[in-house]
This record gives C-alpha cells, sequence and structure tokens, in this order.
C-alpha cells in the first residue's frame, strides 16, 4: 500500500516570483536561494551601485545644464558644420539608461528586503555594462568639448542642495528597513557589524552635512536687492531669430533694460549683427550663393548681405521648439527677417532708451579693414546717434583711443581683471559668464562701484540664484522667461532653514530607532516558532483550493505483494 504525504505546502508568492523572474530570471520556486549571495553576484551587485551613482550625477547635469542647451547645440554646430539639436538623443539615451539601472537597484533592494540571493541575469549584466561604459565615455566627451559646463553642478547646488539634503536623508532613513533587518535576521557576524558602521557614517554625514550647505537664497528677506535688470542676448531668440530687428522688438516687448548682439565686419566696412564664422546656419546663402556657403561672413559686402534672408532657417530648424505657437502672421514675420546692421539697433535702442552691448569679432586677415576694424565700429555708434551712456563698449583693443574720442561709453571688460586693473583703464562694467562670477566676486564688485552683468541666464533657478546673490544685471536668451519671475523661487532665513534641519535629523532618528527596534522584536518573534509551524500557520487560514502542493513523500507500509 502506498500513502501520499504532504512535505511542504505554500501560498503563491506572486510578487517574489516577479522579482526573482526579472532580475534574476528565476521564476520557480525550486530556483530561489536563501543562501548568501556569492562574492561574484556581490562584485556585480556593487557594479550595478556604482553605475546607478554614476547616472545620477550625470542626470543631474543634464538636467541643470538645460540652461545653457542652445551653447552646447553651437558648439555641435562649429564642429560639425551642420544644425541639430543634439540634446535630445542624449537626454533620452541618459533618462532611458537611467530608469533601467534605477529599476534594477529597486529589484536588488527588495532581493535584499526579502532576504533572496542577489544573482543578476547575463542580460541584465550586460545591460548594465553598456550603461557604464556609455556613460563614462559621456562624461569624458563632455569634459574635453564643453568642460567649463561642469561648474553648473556646484552652482546649482547653491539652489537645490538643502531639498536634496531632506531627498537623500529620507532615501537613507528608509534604507534603515533593510540595514535592520540583516541585522536582525543573521547576528552580530563580521559582515552584518561592518554594514551597521557604514550605515551610521552615511546617516551621521547627512546629519551634518548641512553645516557646509550655503546658498545665497538662505537671507533675511530684508537683505535682498532689487530684482536684476535683464538684457536681451541676440534679442529674444527663443521667440524670432537671433540678431534680426524682430527678435530685438520682442525683446523690448519684454520690457528689458538692454539689447545684446554679436558683431562682424563685412567686406565694405559695415558692422553688422552675425554670430557663426559663416552664413550658413542663420541665412540662405546655401541657395543664392552655393558657391560662398563656406566663406567667412565677413567676406561679403552689404549689398550681398542685405539679399539674404534670415528669417526661414528658423521656421525650418525650429531651434527652441516655439514654431508651433506662432500665428501664421507671426510665421509670415520671422519667414522676412534680413541681415541686422548694427547701426538699425543702436537706432532701436536709442529711440526705446535701452543700453546696447556687442562683442565685436575682429575680421580675418585677408580682410581689408584688419586693421582699422576698431574705428569703424566707433564710428557706427557715434553716427547712429544713441547717447554714449547707453552703449556698453567691450573692445579691448585701442580702448584708450575711444576713452579719449567718446568718453561717455560705459567701458565694459569681457575678463575677470584685478579692481585695481579695472580702475586704471577706466572700466566701470564687467560682462562674464555666470560661472566665473561667485558670490565673493558678486560682492566686490558692488562694493567698489564696478556693475557687473553676467551671462546667459534663461532658467529661473539660476536667475533667482543671481538675484539673491545681488547681481544687478543678467543677460539671457529667454527674456519672455524670466520677466515672469517676481521674486526668488524660494527664501528662507539662517532661522528657518536651522529649524528645518534639526527637524528633519530629529524625525530620521526617530524613524531610524523605531525601524531598529521593531525589526529586532519582530524577528525575535519569528524565532520562536519553527519552519513547521510557520509553514502550517500560513496553510491554516485558506482554503485547500489556494494552496499548492510542491513535492510529495512517498510512504510505503506494508511488504510488496
Amino acid at each position: 500500500m502506498v500513502k501520499h504525504q504532504p512535505l511542504q505546502v505554500y501560498e503563491r508568492q506572486l510578487c517574489l516570483s516577479c522579482l526573482t523572474g526579472i532580475y534574476g530570471c528565476r521564476w520557480k520556486r525550486y530556483q530561489r536561494s536563501h543562501d548568501d549571495t556569492t562574492k561574484w553576484e556581490c562584485l556585480w551587485s556593487f557594479i550595478l551601485f556604482c553605475t546607478f551613482s554614476l547616472l545620477l550625477v550625470w542626470f543631474y547635469f543634464w538636467w541643470e545644464a538645460h540652461n545653457d542647451y542652445s551653447e552646447f547645440n553651437w558648439f555641435l554646430y562649429n564642429r560639425s558644420g551642420e544644425w541639430s539639436d543634439g540634446t535630445v538623443p542624449i537626454l533620452a539615451a541618459t533618462a532611458a539608461g537611467f530608469t533601467y539601472i534605477a529599476f534594477l537597484m529597486i529589484l536588488a533592494l527588495c532581493h535584499v528586503a526579502v532576504g533572496q540571493q542577489l544573482n543578476l541575469h547575463w542580460l541584465h549584466k550586460i545591460g548594465v555594462t553598456v550603461a557604464l561604459l556609455t556613460t563614462i565615455i559621456g562624461v569624458i566627451s563632455v569634459t574635453q568639448m564643453w568642460g567649463e559646463e561642469w561648474d553648473v553642478v556646484w552652482i546649482s547646488l547653491q539652489a537645490t542642495g538643502p531639498f536634496l539634503h531632506i531627498g537623500a536623508l529620507a532615501a537613507v532613513t528608509a534604507l534603515a528597513w533593510l540595514v535592520a533587518g540583516q541585522m536582525a535576521r543573521a547576528g552580530k557576524t563580521r559582515f552584518q557589524v561592518m554594514v551597521l558602521l557604514i550605515y551610521l557614517s552615511v546617516l551621521l554625514t547627512l546629519y551634518f552635512i548641512p553645516l557646509s550647505i550655503t546658498s545665497p537664497c538662505i537671507m533675511e528677506r530684508g537683505s535682498l536687492k532689487a530684482a536684476p535688470a535683464i538684457i536681451g542676448h541676440q534679442g529674444a531668440p527663443m521667440l524670432a531669430p537671433e540678431n534680426t530687428l524682430l527678435s530685438f522688438n520682442r525683446a523690448l516687448q519684454r520690457n528689458v533694460s538692454g539689447l545684446e548682439a554679436d558683431v562682424t565686419i563685412s567686406l565694405d566696412g559695415v558692422p553688422f549683427l552675425m554670430r557663426d564664422r559663416t552664413l550658413r546656419r542663420t541665412t540662405n546663402v546655401r541657395r543664392v550663393f552655393p558657391d560662398r556657403q563656406y566663406d567667412d561672413a565677413s567676406l561679403f559686402n552689404w549689398t550681398d548681405l542685405s539679399s539674404l534672408n534670415a528669417g526661414q532657417w528658423f521656421l525650418k530648424d525650429d531651434p527652441f521648439w516655439t514654431v508651433q505657437y506662432m500665428s501664421t502672421s507671426e510665421r509670415w514675420s520671422v519667414g522676412n527677417q534680413t541681415v541686422c546692421s548694427l547701426e538699425q539697433m543702436l537706432k532701436l535702442a536709442a529711440k526705446s532708451k535701452s543700453s546696447a552691448v556687442f562683442t565685436l569679432h575682429r575680421p580675418p586677415a585677408n580682410h581689408p579693414h584688419r586693421h582699422d576694424w576698431v574705428n569703424l565700429t566707433l564710428d557706427t555708434v557715434l553716427r547712429s546717434g544713441i547717447p554714449q551712456r547707453q552703449v556698453m563698449w567691450t573692445v579691448d583693443s585701442n580702448r584708450e583711443m575711444v576713452r579719449n574720442v567718446a568718453p561717455g561709453l560705459q567701458q565694459t571688460s569681457v575678463q575677470k581683471l584685478p579692481l585695481d586693473t579695472l580702475h586704471h583703464k577706466g572700466i566701470s562694467r564687467v560682462l562674464l559668464r555666470y560661472n566665473q562670477a561667485s558670490a565673493q566676486d558678486v560682492r566686490l564688485y558692488n562694493e567698489n562701484n564696478i556693475s557687473l552683468t553676467l551671462c546667459s541666464v534663461n532658467k529661473p533657478w539660476l536667475y533667482s540664484l543671481l538675484w539673491c546673490s545681488g547681481v544687478p544685471s543678467v543677460s539671457s536668451e529667454a527674456p519672455q522667461v524670466l520677466r515672469k519671475v517676481h521674486y526668488p523661487l524660494w527664501l528662507m532665513s539662517p532661522d528657518e532653514y536651522c529649524l528645518i534641519w534639526i527637524s528633519t535629523d530629529l524625525i530620521s532618528f526617530a524613524v531610524v530607532l523605531g525601524i531598529f527596534i521593531f525589526q529586532k522584536w519582530r524577528m525575535s518573534g519569528m524565532r520562536s516558532y519553527n519552519p513547521e509551524q510557520i509553514m502550517l500557520s500560513a496553510a491554516v487560514g485558506r482554503s485547500s483550493r489556494d494552496v499548492n502542493i510542491m513535492k510529495e513523500k512517498l510512504i510505503f507500509s506494508g511488504q510488496p505483494q
């Protein structure tokens, strides 16, 4: 006679099957294991963590670098000669890679929480390796091509640091559940003690890290100065083609305090507005002068330049994704823009009583006005009729001569020079990129009556940060966006920040302590039952239809006949 006696019964564990199946392709119950993770798999877990950390920094970098996307695309154009939005594939790849690696990290933490052995599937190992290598290549490439942009990370931390601290503390506090569970489950082994010490070190570091967090926006509200004046860099290039009259008019409609442009000297000595070395990106020179499309823009005379269309490219390329919001009449205006001369811009600035600032590019060696380029530009300024006090003169060449001829011009430096040098040269204004001036520099310039303008500031978070720092003016490609910022995005007094900091630390400490106590009590309660009792307790509360019999032990009674 043969009797069938159940050896093991269990409930359906769909969630656990999904965890082990997706992470390590272990879909069957017999494939799972509560054994310790092998050293090889521990190494892959460490690689996964490093990849996640690197992608987190990479993702944060590109999120904050949004202020300079147009600058990045311009760099790519200068290298390749063709205009394209290079940020789109980078952002798509970064978002996809970060989502994938973050998902694997969550699965790994869930494995630790339920006590399952970590066993990353080989397909995921390939995916992690590809994500890691791709990110490393991206970091190296950006560092070589656009190294100064890494400064945006440290600058943005002044705006996001207090909030990132709270988020990091919340995440590490939540990890207390895993650490406490491991300590209670495995006892006081050397490895568990090391994990506990590392966790407590990270936690204590986060508790006291606000001592090193500094931000201009942590200040008394009464100390906040007036909002920085906004200068339209190339007009309003997100609303109309850059360096065109329409773009400058759009900027003036947003109540900018000044206009900024890039100036080149034509073959017949007419200063005109052009940022690029050639005319290929912003005009239809390929169609009108196909044999000269790669020539330097300064090698065209003003008659030829006037015949070019400087607006159709904007409708075609849509560099800022704004064309779709334009009406039919607006598109017609955009599509019929021409190359703008410096004199036209200055007259517009004079009419609107706005300041004017321009960066002058010296003609190439074979240009007929290679040596009198400064005189030609100065004559254009004086001939335009704009009051000299409204012009910020940035050309360093022949500055002494310019001061003697036009003493009313606001002498402006585009280099970070010592105060003694600035005073000696009669320079009263400084125009710098936003990453070249620290909070101490801003305070020093203000104390010595040097007006500072930072460019290019396009995002509200950066504008708010510079507002709190006391920057007098900024140059922006998005004046329509900054004009909507009527107050810094956040501002708190030191006492308020201290209260938030201490309260967060105390709450975190109480939660961590409670988790450790609860996990110890929970695990000690489970140890009072043997596996058979736990199995039977799980089976008693459900009907036989909800219970699967995985194995049966054959018990033979009696001798075979």
